[in-house]
């Protein structure tokens, strides 16, 4: 039963954690774990529309002020609409500057928020590449793997992701994997010990927001 309760516990956090990219709902809804966010998606282009979607796979790296550099391998073949948003949005310098506003140690680590709050994005939505959405993709949520945040809407992506810290298969077929760690998840690590957090959502203040220097691709 303990370990039910636990799992629901869980469950419960990862869909308050990764819903972003919506205006913020009243003080209620938030502590709801449904989270009833409202999204932002019919006032944005839809990235589908607008951008040549992307094959094969790529490497980004990640380098992290006073942390080092997280290594990646994206799957455009699984996740092509994703992986062409996040490739433009690098290219563009977005992530420049930009931090990890949500961390829960023994979960994932979550960022890419011009606002840094986890209710702002880029100014494109794009469509959720995963099962429940009527796309198939086949990575899973175990630790290492990175995935777009959402709100509701499973269309509402936009520049939101996170990195796993721990498996949460759970998360199959509700969030768009998109490649995976292959160096430095001991920094992953490190930010989950080391960052101070105000709620059980991993909540980040400002000040301890762990500032993202830059993102680059191969």
């Amino acid at each position: 039963m303990k370990k039910q309760i636990g799992m629901a516990l869980l469950l419960a956090l990862a869909l308050a954690c990764m819903t972003g990219c919506g205006k913020k709902a009243d003080s209620s809804k938030q502590e709801n774990t449904k989270v009833e966010a409202t999204t932002e998606a019919s006032e944005k282009a839809d990235a589908t529309e607008t951008e040549e979607t992307l094959k094969g796979t790529y490497e980004a790296t990640i380098d992290i002020k006073d942390y080092g550099k997280i290594s990646l391998k994206l799957d455009a073949d699984v996740a092509p609409i994703t992986v062409t948003n996040f490739v433009k949005l690098v290219k563009e310098g977005f992530y420049d500057g930009l931090t990890f506003h949500r961390i829960i140690d023994g979960f994932m680590i979550q960022g890419g928020d011009p606002e840094g709050t986890g209710m702002g994005g880029s100014d494109q939505t794009i469509k959720g590449e995963f099962s429940s959405n009527g796309v198939e993709n086949n990575i899973s949520h175990k630790r290492g793997v990175i995935s777009m945040a959402r709100a509701q809407d499973p269309d509402s992506a936009s520049s939101q992701f996170f990195i796993m810290q721990a498996d949460g298969t759970y998360l199959d077929g509700e969030y768009a994997a998109f490649g995976e760690v292959t160096e430095g998840m001991e920094i992953v690590d490190k930010i989950c010990k080391d960052t101070p957090t105000t709620d059980s959502n991993g909540t980040v203040e400002k000040e301890n927001q762990p500032v993202i220097n830059s993102i680059t691709i191969k």
